[in-house]
Formats: C-alpha cells, structure tokens, sequence
C-alpha cells in the first residue's frame, strides 16, 4: 500500500535531474513548459514511480549532460544564448528531436544552414529562436559576454640531454595535460576528449583544476582551443635537472611543468 501512495504521489515543485552524469535543479514548471514534448509526457502524464533514477534519487537521463543545459534554457527563457564559435549545434539539433521540441529543431536546422556563409566571411554565427511559450515572436540569438573566460592548460614532461648535448634522447615526454577554467569553458572546447573522473558531478557554472584530456598532444589541444576562438596570452614553466646516477658523465634528466593560459 505505501509503495502505490509513493508511485502515485504528485512531482516536488524542485525537481533534480541527473542528465548524462551532469546534475540540474531545475522547477516543474520549467520541464512542462512545452506541451507534447517528452519532458512534459514524463512529468504530467507519468508518477515519479515510473521514472528511473540515479543512486541518490534523481531522475535520470541518458542524453548528453552538457548539451541539455541549452534545452533547459529554450525552456525557462525567451532566449537562448549560444557561445559565439558553437560547434555542437548539429548535435543540439538531435537532443531537441529526442526531447520533442519541434521548434527547436526547426530552428537550429536553419541556423545550420546559414553557418557555412558565417565561417566564410568570418562573421558570429547568429540564428533565431523562438520561446516554447510565445512561439510568435521570435527572438535574436546572441552571444553574450559571459561566455567568455579563460582556460589554463598545463603538462608536467620530461626529457634527457645525452653526454655531449646530444638530441637522440627522450624529449618531451608529456605524462598528462591537465584543464583548469569553468565547467561549461572546458566541455564546450574539449567535449568528449575531457576526461572528468577526478572532479564528476559538478555544475557547468563552477570552475575546476582536476579535469584532464585524454590524449597527450599539445597541438591537438591548441587546435581546438583555436578553433573555439581562444588566444594564448600567457605561459610559464619550471624545470629541475638530476642524474640518473651519482655519475655526472650520464644523461641529463630534465622534468618541467608548463601552463599555458588562453582567454576568449
């Protein structure tokens, strides 16, 4: 008798959502925004009973937990503000057909069309988008200046100098690069090659020092820090020198640490 009273009991006004591994707070209200979706069959149409959830009881999700952070936005605001050099707009286009959110599709496939002129002039991609709610006035979308911010990438390597200087040794051997900078900077630029083992669970608008790529190319992070309109203004390191022996005639071993700090 008390598990039926709990299956049919009413959702809270507060709802936590564990979506992909990333956890929202968000109101019932917000997730019923708009009719027919899939957030608004599974919160009126069903009991909490029915929804699966997480170890803590959050109601979960098994969608990309970065992206539905634009889904919650189109939702709750008349606006949706996308990051200036947003490369996941496809992507988002495919989390708004799961979640039913025609319109949102809608508009997110136009934007892809125009984006090819933007990426040749040079120009911020832009698109418009309308409110789930007042879906007759459409809205600008635009970049705002909170996206912007600063991503510190780090690498601890070493390397070796030979008896005579010289360069057929090990050289920078690069041990794991490491992403400090707000949540929401460093899955937007790395994605899926993030890895967040160290520092799970943790919303998009907290910042993190424990974050690190899954591959040990510099380059590779430099690229893609480019291409999401980042440009290095700093960068230090530190080094050490020791013998692999107590004969000063053997090699060299050198280690270092280097940051290198971006800003968009």
């Amino acid at each position: 008798m008390a598990q039926t009273d709990s299956q049919n009991a009413a959702f809270p006004e507060i709802v936590e959502l564990n979506v992909g591994g990333q956890v929202y707070v968000t109101r019932l209200e917000t997730l019923t925004a708009v009719p027919n979706s899939l957030l608004w069959l599974k919160f009126t149409q069903r009991s909490p009973g029915d929804l699966p959830k997480d170890s803590k009881g959050r109601f979960f999700f098994d969608r990309d937990g970065f992206l539905f952070r634009y889904i919650l936005d189109y939702l709750r605001d008349s606006e949706l503000f996308l990051p200036e050099f947003f490369k996941e707009r496809r992507r988002l286009q495919k989390e708004a057909d799961f979640f039913q959110l025609p319109e949102l599709s809608r508009r997110l496939a136009a934007g892809s069309k125009d984006s090819s002129y933007a990426e040749d002039s040079g120009e911020p991609e832009e698109a418009e988008l309308a409110s789930p709610v007042t879906s007759s006035s459409d809205r600008a979308l635009r970049s705002p200046v909170a996206n912007a911010g600063y991503i510190t990438v780090g690498y601890r390597g070493s390397y070796t100098i030979g008896r005579d200087i010289q360069a057929d040794a090990k050289f920078r051997r690069v041990a794991r690069i490491t992403i400090c900078s707000k949540i929401s900077l460093a899955k937007e630029v790395f994605g899926d090659t993030l890895n967040e083992s160290r520092d799970p669970d943790r919303p998009p608008d907290k910042y993190t020092s424990r974050y690190y790529l899954k591959y040990n190319f510099l380059e590779q992070a430099f690229d893609r820090l480019a291409d999401a309109g980042f440009h290095m203004v700093s960068c230090n390191s530190t080094g050490t020198c020791s013998y692999a022996s107590n004969d000063p005639g053997e090699d060299k071993l050198w280690t270092s640490y280097t940051e290198y700090i971006f800003s968009r």
